[in-house]
């Protein structure tokens, strides 16, 4: 087994649009824990898909600091900026992806997550 699969603990996926966020709990030799963050961005390229990823990792003394930092940027954008704007319209959104993204994910890619 590899590295990669034998450190995971916990994925999350989170599928919008061209964007798949990949929310992955792992391990470190000394059973301790953190939270890897993934974009995965689908574009076409020489008449095929390619998948571009970016990845942030959050560790377990910084996890309170970063919610709440992230739930603050978040309902400011909510309250203060797009009053207005229905961001439950895409709760319940149901997006098609290609086998390629799964695929993608199961050879290295990462995982999702939803913060309310």
């Amino acid at each position: 087994m590899e590295r990669e699969d034998r450190d995971k603990i916990y994925s999350k996926r989170v599928r919008a649009g061209k964007r798949t966020y990949f929310f992955d709990v792992r391990s470190t030799r000394s059973n301790d824990y953190y939270l890897t963050i993934t974009e995965s961005r689908r574009f076409q390229k020489d008449g095929g898909f390619v998948f571009e990823k970016s990845k942030m990792f959050v560790y377990k003394e910084d996890f309170n600091k970063f919610l709440e930092a992230l739930q603050e940027t978040i309902d400011h954008i909510k309250t203060e900026l797009m009053p207005e704007f229905d961001f439950d319209q895409y709760k319940n959104e149901q997006v098609s992806v290609s086998n390629e993204e799964t695929d993608d994910y199961a050879s290295g890619g990462s995982s999702d997550l939803k913060w309310e």
